[in-house]
């Protein structure tokens, strides 16, 4: 029962978003003493399942509520920033927590993708970015790590996200940069609906692999990020 293969309003209903794996990940667990609490979890988790079995029947149907689509904002409060220059919740990147998700609101400079033409549309159909009218880019950021389920920042002195548990680095799209996570982060369908901003959170991609000279989109940032 990995992290991989739970949609994300499952994921929460039986972790809480990641509290628990980044708890143990803080406390850097033994191996022997994981194999002891693995037992009392296993039981703990027969019981979660039958809870979630029953929420998760009405958890995705609410509207409005984490497991359907949700309207944020209107489109004018993300202000768009270029990369190098965003600021988190005033300009290119804004945490929303109804969404569980960053919005990421790009103003493309010269020479900020790595890719072209047909290849820079597919591989941006592929990560779920969105271009709007105005030339701007969007993209709607699942906030859980795909390492172990800690919840990721995003560090304005590193314009870049960095997972506080162990290490694994983002780019701003969400494309991975380095560490122990096995593939960029995951992310939600966006649209545009009279002018506000909407997050499909029930449509998660799982599906964004570790990018390579075809596929990665974004310059990488060149700051060095270290661990806080």
């Amino acid at each position: 029962m990995s992290i991989n293969s739970r949609t994300p309003q499952e994921y929460e209903v039986l972790t809480g978003g990641g509290a628990e794996s980044a708890e143990l990940a803080k406390r850097g667990l033994s191996r022997r003493r994981l194999l002891r609490l693995g037992v009392g979890a296993g039981l703990g988790i027969l019981a979660a399942e039958g809870t979630y079995g029953a929420l998760t029947m009405l958890y995705p149907n609410l509207a409005g509520q984490f497991g359907s689509v949700i309207t944020l904002k209107p489109k004018s409060n993300y202000v768009p920033a270029a990369q190098g220059s965003f600021v988190l919740d005033q300009k290119g990147v804004f945490y929303e927590s109804a969404a569980k998700a960053y919005i990421i609101h790009l103003t493309p400079s010269a020479g900020v993708f790595l890719l072209g033409g047909v290849n820079l549309q597919n591989q941006m159909d592929a990560e779920n970015w969105v271009k709007d009218s105005d030339g701007t880019y969007w993209l709607a950021l699942y906030q859980v790590c795909v390492h172990l389920g800690c919840k990721y920042p995003f560090r304005d002195d590193c314009q870049s996200f960095k997972c506080p548990c162990h290490g694994s680095h983002y780019n701003i799209d969400g494309e991975y940069l380095d560490g122990p996570a096995p593939r960029s982060t995951d992310r939600f369908e966006m649209t545009f609906q009279s002018g506000n901003v909407n997050v499909n959170t029930g449509k998660l991609n799982q599906h964004v692999e570790r990018p390579d000279a075809q596929t990665r989109i974004l310059r990488p940032p060149g700051i060095t990020c270290s661990a806080q």
